[in-house]
């Protein structure tokens, strides 16, 4: 008897987990989703809440403070969340955050101007940065260790599913404001992931941590530190100037008077399943190649893959799906080689604390960087010329990468 019902909690604690994992799923998934919808749908939404059509310049400064705004708001939510979900678990915090981004891309859906849109994306981008960080954390507390690697890399992949979805929704849905309607989904999620999910025993019994007197600041600990924070922050400012802005450079390609809609789903579908498949293939390339040398071949790939798409193109052709879709590989590799090449560079005592710090001060100067791509539009005489300039960031990380342990 006694057998029986130790049978039954396990088989309950399974399912559970189970359960917990797919709710992470589908929080994650949509947040790759709202990450980029507005970026597939910013040149008909903006014009729309400016009341008539706007000049390139003047698209790239609204959109600039638009995207700025939403990363922002992730290092804020990354920041904050991380510290709310070690003091009241981490179940509640993730049907919280999850529901903030769902609320906040709902409210979209009535946005009267870009101003109060610009408040609903910070909101979105907090609810986002909480849940990549709190998510990640709790499947790894409640997963077996034989598995969790490979869960927690399923886990990475579904945020580029999520991209995905954006092509998928834009080539569904002309009205923007409709498309925006998908933060329903979460907010079910959410409510769903509060009744349902189990608690992180871990966490039930942990509630505070040791200090043994080395921290992230701690001589041993800072020059990782620094070469950590440089190295991501220079790729998502590659990534993300380009991701953000490349539906729209796109749109600047085309004839007048063409809508665009097809290209421009098509484009963020091939970001997604790129950034898919390149995740995928990280974990053979670094046990065959080693970290540093993917990382180091990724980002040269990449410096040379964003010349050949913004320099050779002047006209939309065919070729540049092809184009995008080899960047957005390299750009899937990276991002999987970089969750396990950051976190190795600290003790385990102090590494969750040093990758969140290293991953969320990139946040900050990504969301600074892309704020001036607007002022480039003006400057450099168009969209190509100044995503051009966020080429540089992959030189950086090439030389940082080379110089490190």
């Amino acid at each position: 008897m006694e057998t029986l019902e130790l049978t039954n909690v396990e088989a309950k604690s399974v399912s559970g987990k189970w359960l917990a994992f797919a709710l992470c799923v589908v929080s994650y998934t949509l947040s790759g989703t709202v990450s980029t919808l507005m970026s597939v749908y910013l040149p008909v939404a903006i014009p729309e809440l400016k009341g008539g059509a706007l000049s390139q310049a003047q698209l790239g400064d609204i959109g600039a403070y638009v995207s700025a705004v939403y990363l922002y708001g992730w290092m804020c939510g990354g920041l904050l969340f991380g510290v709310i979900s070690d003091r009241i678990g981490r179940v509640r915090s993730l049907a919280l955050v999850t529901a903030l981004y769902g609320i906040g891309t709902c409210l979209v859906t009535i946005v009267p101007d870009w101003y109060t849109l610009l408040a609903f994306r910070f909101i979105t981008g907090m609810g986002v940065g909480g849940v990549l960080l709190i998510a990640t954390v709790y499947i790894s507390e409640i997963w077996e260790e034989r598995s969790r690697a490979v869960i927690l890399g399923i886990l990475a992949v579904c945020f580029p599913v999520g991209i995905v979805t954006t092509g998928s929704l834009n080539l569904i849905f002309s009205n923007w404001r409709t498309a925006f309607g998908i933060g329903v989904i979460p907010v079910i999620a959410a409510l769903l992931i509060f009744l349902l999910a189990p608690e992180s025993d871990k966490w039930k019994h942990t509630k505070t941590m040791k200090d043994n007197g080395e921290g992230i600041f701690y001589k041993t600990n800072r020059v990782n530190l620094i070469t950590g924070s440089i190295i991501f922050g220079s790729v998502l400012i590659g990534l993300w100037g380009i991701f953000s802005w490349l539906p729209t450079w796109v749109q600047t390609l085309l004839a007048t008077g063409q809508d665009g809609q097809k290209e421009r789903g098509l484009i963020m579908i091939l970001l997604g399943v790129g950034g898919i498949t390149g995740g995928v293939f990280s974990g053979m390339l670094i046990n065959k190649f080693g970290k540093k040398t993917t990382l180091m071949a990724t980002f040269a790939t990449c410096l040379i893959m964003c010349c050949v798409l913004f320099i050779t193109n002047s006209s939309f052709s065919n070729i540049i799906y092809i184009e995008t879709a080899m960047l957005s590989f390299c750009f899937g590799i990276s991002q999987g080689a970089l969750s396990s090449y950051i976190p190795e560079l600290f003790p385990v005592n102090i590494r969750g604390t040093a990758t969140g710090f290293c991953f969320n001060v990139g946040r900050f100067f990504t969301a600074t960087a892309v704020f001036f791509i607007g002022s480039m539009v003006s400057v450099l005489g168009g969209f190509g010329n100044a995503l051009l300039v966020f080429t540089v960031p992959f030189l950086v990380a090439f030389i940082v990468t080379s110089g490190s342990k």
